[in-house]
């Protein structure tokens, strides 16, 4: 079953926490963004990744504010000659080298998808939205079919990433170090994929601390 990243993020991450997510500590928060300024994302920042030998509109939509992206794992990677995986994802053009960054989006994944360069990568697995392909790091067991803020915050200086599911905190890891960072969200197969996946998008924003 395949994975799609949900920030689908490729920030960058290791994790810290040791046990499985357990919704009855879930940590009841603040909403994460306060402090925090929204910058301008323009539609010029939406860089689309897809299968190199098809249009855009065979992988992606977007329409009414809801970005819909898909791909099959025997699609083509993004640029030919790739020794990546199939990937229909949006790379949002706001790098950043320090400070305090967050994304914040309302994903949707359907049932049935399932599935490093990266200091964090979500996966869906049966419903199941981990760090990267752990099992002892769930963040949410029911992920599916369903509406969810997910907000994730990179402070680049102390190294840590923690990500929030509806305003909980679920996970914080240290990151794995880097000089330029920047957001993703969309579907990119991973180990054992399922032959179809999709992940629906909507009110992506990004803030940072002035």
């Amino acid at each position: 079953m395949a994975s799609c990243f949900l920030p689908w993020l490729l920030l960058m991450f290791m994790a810290l926490a040791s046990s499985c997510y357990d919704r009855s500590f879930a940590i009841a928060t603040a909403d994460p963004t306060l402090g925090l300024t929204a910058i301008e994302l323009t539609e010029d920042r939406f860089k689309l990744h897809k299968p190199y030998d098809l249009p855009p509109e065979q992988r992606y939509e977007f329409r009414d504010g809801l970005r819909r992206m898909w791909v099959y794992c025997d699609d083509k990677p993004f640029s030919p000659g790739s020794p990546t995986k199939p990937r229909s994802e949006i790379l949002l053009n706001a790098t950043y080298t320090g400070g305090v960054w967050q994304f914040e989006g309302y994903g949707y994944v359907p049932v049935g998808t399932s599935g490093r360069n990266t200091t964090l990568m979500l996966h869906v697995y049966g419903g199941r939205l981990m760090h990267y392909h752990d099992e002892t790091r769930v963040v949410d067991t029911g992920i599916y079919d369903r509406w969810f803020r997910l907000n994730v915050v990179h402070d680049v200086d102390a190294g840590v990433l923690t990500v929030f599911i509806d305003d909980e905190e679920r996970l914080a890891v240290a990151g794995h170090g880097g000089y330029r960072h920047y957001f993703k969200f969309g579907v990119y197969t991973q180990t054992d994929p399922s032959h179809y996946m999709e992940s629906r998008w909507r009110d992506v924003k990004v803030y940072t601390k002035i």
